[in-house]
């Protein structure tokens, strides 16, 4: 056989494992106890595209992964002391009327994320949960 199909075959083997790599990520993420859909945006520009992803519940703090991503380790990592919801609304997307857009604050960094309403009733528990001393952290 020619080198070109070789190296064409070779090249679809890569993208095969990739995509399963990544598909099996994903799964795993997904199914951890602790997770949820969460989508994120930087705050202040309402045509920021979101960016789709899954938070995970760790000790003391919120692990944040991008869904299509290979990468090993959170894409973003937020401390329940210095995560502050400073807002929350309702959305009604497409019908989807579940759906509730949480303001938030990490280390004077204002971002938007959008989860279901359960989700959202999980962090807020989450971040009352927090040691005496630091009850303010949702509005």
């Amino acid at each position: 056989m020619p080198y070109v199909v070789w190296v064409a075959i070779a090249l679809l083997v890569v993208l095969a494992l990739v995509l399963a790599a990544g598909a099996s990520r994903l799964r795993t993420l997904s199914r951890r106890v602790g997770s949820f859909p969460c989508q994120a945006r930087p705050a202040g520009d309402p045509h920021a595209p979101w960016v789709v992803g899954i938070a995970h519940y760790a000790v003391g703090r919120i692990d944040w992964w991008r869904c299509w991503s290979l990468a090993p380790r959170p894409a973003r990592v937020w401390e329940r002391g210095r995560l502050v919801v400073t807002g929350r609304a309702p959305l009604d997307q497409a019908g989807q009327s579940d759906q509730v857009l949480v303001r938030c604050r990490y280390d004077d960094k204002d971002f938007e994320l959008m989860m279901s309403s359960g989700a959202y009733a999980g962090l807020a528990s989450w971040l009352e949960s927090a040691p005496p001393g630091r009850r303010d952290l949702v509005v």
